[in-house]
């Protein structure tokens, strides 16, 4: 039997609680098979404390010799896992002995390395299907829990766009910036002397006057 994670005494630090907890279970699951199977650690140190006559020093000692075994169970645990991982793929994918090989023989052995490629992919391809079907499912169920306490969201849809709706949208969107950048300036009125000046009249009347001998004289004296 293994430990349930239960908490952790208060005087630990968040990441120290962690280790402990990983510390104790493989104490737990290497040395203990008796009541101490059902309890935390906590628990179990509260168990020590009640049905034995050790004293505080003694249940530190204890405790600080407990840690360090598990500390040292821990790295080896990762050790042999490492260790395990390299024998699988040795295992799995052994050297290739290509020396003395004719060129027939290494075209097979392409034609077969490339074979266990293809079912490889195949079983990636299917482990991924399974992975986002129980993404899928964590976010249905996370969904449902949400709805359960109260706090429901909305279903939102994914639009789909194509690149010409998108182009279009665009388009659409700097037609309106082009059509609103006039209304955006500021107006600026005009002083009645400039109008004065740039209303040039009747040209009609300002090409008689200015014609002849009288014209070129009032050209003069301005």
């Amino acid at each position: 039997g293994g430990v349930t994670e239960g908490p952790i005494l208060e005087s630990h630090s968040h990441e120290a609680a962690e280790t402990i907890n990983q510390s104790f279970k493989i104490i737990n699951r290497l040395f203990l098979h008796d009541i101490t199977a059902t309890l935390s650690l906590s628990d179990w140190l509260l168990f020590l404390k009640k049905k034995t006559k050790y004293s505080a020093t003694r249940r530190l000692l204890l405790k600080q010799k407990l840690l360090k075994k598990a500390g040292v169970l821990l790295v080896q645990e990762q050790s042999n896992k490492v260790t395990e991982r390299e024998s699988t793929l040795s295992e799995r994918v052994p050297p290739l002995k290509l020396s003395g090989l004719s060129v027939q023989e290494l075209q097979e052995l392409c034609k077969e390395l490339h074979r266990k490629c293809d079912t490889v992919d195949e079983a990636r391809y299917d482990i991924e299907a399974k992975v986002l079907k129980n993404e899928k499912e964590l976010v249905d169920l996370n969904a449902k829990i949400n709805e359960l306490k109260g706090g429901k969201r909305p279903n939102l849809k994914r639009v789909k766009k194509s690149a010409d709706a998108m182009l279009g949208a665009l388009t659409e969107a700097k037609l309106s910036s082009k059509a609103d950048f006039k209304s955006n300036l500021k107006t600026v009125k005009k002083d009645k002397k400039e109008e004065e000046k740039a209303d040039p009249g009747d040209w009609r009347k300002n090409v008689e006057s200015m014609s002849g001998m009288e014209g070129r004289k009032k050209l003069f004296n301005s």
